[in-house]
C-alpha cells in the first residue's frame, strides 16, 4: 500500500514537469470562469471569491452557497477561523472555551462536515468535542460554504457540507508585496499579530507568512474570570512555486502549534465560585489542564493545461498531534506539576495522506464534464498513559463523474461517485482487562446530486438541488471507551453502527434589485442510521479502569432515522448607496422518526437564530496605496480617514426547548439577544492608504448567557446561585490594525 502512494505522490509531483512550452497558453480570467458548483470546486485553489466572480457564482450554483470575502474576514473579531464564519446564515458553532470552535452546517457537525484547507480536507481528531479546526486565520482570504450533502465531490464525512478555506491568491507578474497585522481584545487580553509577504518573478511564485496569538482567561459577569480558558497560538505558513503558460506547481507547507487551556467547570462547594488553577487569571501561562496540538502539512498542488481542458493532482500529508495534560493527586512530589506536563494522559498521533486526481473539460456546446479519484490512509497511534478511542487504519477511496450543461437561462447538473471504506481497531489490554477489541469495518456508498439554476430575469433566480449523501461512522463512535476529560463526560462506541444515508432537497430563490434583495433558502434532509450520543446513567462500566466514571456522565453512541427540516431567509434593504438595513433568519427543526416525546429531538441543534444589521458607509473617495502615484497625491495633507463605516448589530438567538431530555442528555436553553456595534475605516496619508482600522465591540451590554451548542453549560452547578455549567464571554471590544508592504 505505501509503495502505491510513493509512486502516486511522485507521479502527481512530476505531473507538470513533463509538460511542454508549446503546449497551447491559457490565461485564467476568474471573473469568467463558469460558476457550475461541481465544475468550480473541482479548482480549489483557482477561485477567488471576489467582485463579479462571487455574485456570478451565486447566480448560477445549483446547491446552497454562502461567500466571505476577504474583507468581511477581516473587519470580523473573532478568536479562530470557524467563530468568524459563525455568523453567516445557516452555521453555528460548537464551542468548549476561547480558542476552539466546531463548524455546524444547519445543525449537523463534526464529522458530518469536511473543512478543506490548501486543497486538501483537514485532519484533526475532529470527532472530539474540544478539538477545533487546526488553521491559521490569517492564512484564510476568503470562504466559500457549501450547504447540503456534498459527498459527490468530497466522499464521506460532507453530509452536512463542506467549508472551503481559500489561501491568498498568488500575485500577478512583477508584485512583491505584503501586509502586517495587530490585533487586541480587551475581555482575554488577546494579543495577536500575523505577517505576510509574497511575490511573483517570471513565473515563480512564493508566499510567507508568520502569526501568533495568545490569551488570558475570558470573564462574564456571572462567573467572573473563567480558569482553563486561555490559549497560545503559533503559525507558518509557505508556498513556493511556478505559474506557467503550461499551468502550475505548488508546494505549500503549515505548521501549527495551539495551546488552549482545559476548562473543567468545578466550583467550591461552600462559595460557588469557580475553582482557580495554580496560576492568576490575567496569566498567560498555560496551568493544568491544558491541551498542547500540533499539526503540520505539506500540499502538492499540480495542473497542466491540455488542448481540451484540465488535469490536476493534489497530493497531501499531514500529521496531528493531540496531547492532553491533567492533574494527578501527589503526596511528597514537588515535581509533580513538572512531571505532569512532560508525560502527557492523552496523545493521539495522526498520519494522514489524501490523493485527488481528475480531469476537466473546456466548454464545449455547453458541456463541461469531470471525472476522477479521490481517497485517503490514515494512521492513528495512541501513545499516552490514558486511552479514549483504539489506535487504529484506515483507507477510503472514491470514483466519481459530474457533467454540466448550460441552456440559455437554464444551468443544469449532475454526477455519480462511490466509496469504499475500511476501518481497523487495534486492540488493547490494560491492567489484564480488555479495553478495546480487534476489530475490522468496511462501508461502501453511493452517492449523487441533480440540480438546476433558472436564470428567470436578471433579477430573479430560482433553484432546485437533490443530492444523496453518505458517511461511515469514525472510530470515537465505534470504539470510544474511556474519560473524555474535555468533553466532561464518559464514552462508550458502539461496533454495530452502521453508516448514515441522507437524502436531501434544496430550494432556492434570490432577487436583486437597486434598492432590495432577498434570499430564501428551504430545505428537508432525511438520513437513515442517524448516529448521535446519548446519556446513559444506568450503565456499568467494565471494573478495572484507572478512569472509570468519577462523576462524569455515561454517554453512549447509538443511532436512529431523522429528518431535519429548515431555512434561511434573508433581506437587505439598502434606499441609498451608503445605507443598509440587513436582516436574516435560520430554523432548523431536526427530529427522530418514530420516537417518544422526551427523545424525538435530535441532541444538539443549533436554536433559531435572527440577525440584524444596520450600517451606514459615510466616506467613499478613492485613493491611491502606497507605491502608487497620482497627479492628485500633493493636494492631500496629513493622516485622514477614507470608506468609513459604522455598523449595529442585533444577534437574537430564540430559545431552544427541542432538546433530546431522555437521562438528561441536554437541557433546554433560554433565549437572549446580542448587542454589537463595529466601525472601519482606511487610514491615508497624504493620499496614499498606509492602514485599516477596525473596532467592535461585541456583547456590548455585557449579557450573560449561554450558547446551546456550548458543552461548558453542563459544567458543575453554582450552589450559590442554581446556575449549572459556564456562561459565555462577556463584553469584547477588539481592536485590529492592517497595514500594507508594497515593495513593487
Amino acid at each position: 500500500m505505501k509503495r502505491h502512494f510513493i509512486i502516486l505522490l511522485l507521479s502527481g509531483i512530476c505531473l507538470t514537469m513533463a509538460a511542454q512550452d508549446s503546449i497551447e497558453p491559457r490565461q485564467h480570467n476568474h471573473s469568467n470562469d463558469s460558476a457550475d458548483v461541481f465544475f468550480r470546486h473541482m479548482q480549489l485553489n483557482e477561485v477567488t471569491v471576489t467582485g463579479v466572480t462571487g455574485k456570478t457564482k451565486l447566480k448560477h450554483s445549483t446547491a446552497p452557497i454562502s461567500l466571505v470575502d476577504a474583507k468581511k474576514l477581516r473587519s470580523t473579531a473573532s478568536t479562530d477561523i470557524i467563530d468568524a464564519l459563525a455568523h453567516q446564515p445557516g452555521m453555528s458553532q460548537l464551542t468548549t472555551g476561547s480558542g476552539i470552535s466546531k463548524p455546524i452546517i444547519r445543525g449537523l457537525g463534526y464529522n458530518r462536515v469536511v473543512v478543506m484547507s490548501e486543497g486538501v480536507r483537514q485532519e484533526g481528531q475532529q470527532w472530539g468535542d474540544e478539538h477545533g479546526v487546526e488553521v491559521d486565520g490569517g492564512s484564510v482570504n476568503s470562504v466559500e460554504i457549501l450547504k447540503g450533502p456534498a459527498s459527490l465531490m468530497y466522499g464521506s464525512d460532507a453530509m452536512a457540507g463542506v467549508v472551503i478555506l481559500h489561501s491568498q491568491p498568488t500575485l500577478i507578474e512583477g508584485e512583491l508585496k505584503g501586509n502586517a497585522t495587530a490585533e487586541y481584545q480587551t475581555n482575554n487580553g488577546l494579543l495577536g499579530y500575523s505577517l505576510n509577504l509574497g511575490g511573483n518573478q517570471q513565473g515563480l511564485v512564493w508566499d510567507a507568512r508568520w502569526s501568533g496569538k495568545l490569551a488570558h482567561a475570558y470573564k462574564n459577569k456571572y462567573d467572573g474570570y473563567v480558569p482553563g480558558s486561555q490559549f497560545k497560538e503559533m503559525a507558518g505558513r509557505f508556498m513556493m512555486g511556478l505559474q506557467k503558460q503550461w499551468g502550475y506547481a505548488r508546494l505549500t507547507g503549515t505548521w501549527y502549534h495551539q495551546t488552549p487551556g482545559i476548562i473543567e467547570g468545578e466550583r467550591d462547594a461552600t462559595t460557588g465560585t469557580l475553582v482557580c488553577s495554580s496560576v492568576s487569571p490575567k496569566s498567560y501561562k498555560k496551568s493544568l489542564p491544558y491541551q498542547q496540538v500540533k499539526h503540520f502539512k505539506l500540499v502538492s498542488d499540480n495542473s497542466l493545461n491540455l488542448s481540451h481542458g484540465w488535469l490536476k493532482a493534489i497530493i497531501g500529508y499531514q500529521q496531528n498531534r493531540r496531547q492532553e495534560f491533567e492533574e494527578h493527586d501527589h503526596d511528597e512530589d514537588e515535581d509533580a506539576e513538572h512531571d505532569e506536563a512532560t508525560f502527557p494522559a492523552l496523545f493521539f498521533k495522526l498520519h494522514t495522506i489524501t490523493y485527488d486526481l481528475r480531469y476537466l473539460t473546456s466548454e464545449f456546446s455547453g458541456w463541461k464534464l469531470s471525472a476522477g479519484t479521490q481517497g485517503m490512509w490514515q494512521q492513528s497511534q495512541n501513545l499516552g498513559e490514558e486511552f479514549l478511542i483504539p489506535a487504529y487504519h484506515l483507507f477510503d477511496v472514491g470514483l466519481y463523474a459530474t457533467a454540466s450543461k448550460q441552456l440559455n437561462r437554464w444551468t443544469l447538473n449532475g454526477g455519480v461517485r462511490y466509496d469504499h471504506r475500511y476501518l481497523h481497531g487495534e486492540a488493547l489490554k490494560e491492567e489484564g482487562v480488555m479495553r478495546f477489541t480487534d476489530f475490522s469495518r468496511d462501508f461502501n456508498g453511493v452517492t449523487g446530486s441533480v440540480g438546476a439554476v433558472w436564470n428567470m430575469s436578471d433579477h430573479l433566480n430560482l433553484r432546485l438541488n437533490v443530492a444523496r449523501g453518505f458517511r461511515a461512522p469514525n472510530m470515537s463512535e465505534l470504539g470510544s471507551n474511556g474519560s473524555h476529560e474535555g468533553a466532561l463526560r464518559y464514552e462508550l462506541g458502539n461496533q454495530q453502527l452502521n453508516p448514515e444515508y441522507s437524502l436531501q432537497a434544496d430550494l432556492g430563490i434570490d432577487f436583486t434589485s437597486r434598492y432590495v434583495s432577498a434570499q430564501l433558502a428551504l430545505f428537508a434532509n432525511r438520513i437513515d442510521n442517524y448516529i448521535f450520543m446519548k446519556g446513559n446513567e444506568h450503565h456499568r462500566v467494565l471494573a478495572g479502569f484507572p478512569d472509570e466514571p468519577q462523576g462524569h456522565p455515561v454517554y453512549r453512541y447509538t443511532q436512529g432515522d431523522a429528518r431535519l427540516l429548515g431555512f434561511e431567509a434573508g433581506v437587505d434593504f439598502h434606499p441609498i448607496h451608503s445605507l443598509h438595513f440587513e436582516n436574516t433568519f435560520s430554523l432548523v427543526d431536526a427530529r427522530q422518526l418514530h420516537e417518544t416525546q422526551a427523545q424525538k429531538y435530535l441532541p444538539y441543534t443549533p436554536a433559531p437564530r435572527w440577525t440584524s444589521e444596520l450600517k451606514w458607509e459615510l466616506l467613499h473617495h478613492s485613493h491611491p496605496t502606497i507605491g502608487s502615484h497620482s497627479r492628485h497625491t500633493h493636494q492631500a495633507k496629513g493622516l485622514s480617514a477614507d470608506n468609513l463605516y459604522i455598523t449595529a448589530t442585533l444577534e437574537c438567538y430564540l430559545k431552544q426547548s427541542h432538546v433530546y431530555s431522555v437521562d438528561n442528555t441536554e437541557t433546554a436553553t433560554p433565549g437572549y439577544t446580542l448587542l454589537n456595534l463595529s466601525a472601519g475605516t482606511e487610514l491615508t496619508w497624504k493620499g496614499k492608504k498606509v492602514a485599516d482600522l477596525y473596532v467592535t465591540a461585541d456583547n456590548l451590554l455585557n449579557r450573560a448567557y449561554q450558547n446551546h451548542l456550548s458543552r461548558l453549560k453542563y459544567a458543575d452547578i453554582n450552589s450559590m446561585t442554581g446556575r449549572q455549567g459556564v456562561f459565555n464571554m462577556g463584553r469584547n471590544i477588539t481592536f485590529k490594525l492592517i497595514v500594507p508592504i508594497n515593495i513593487l
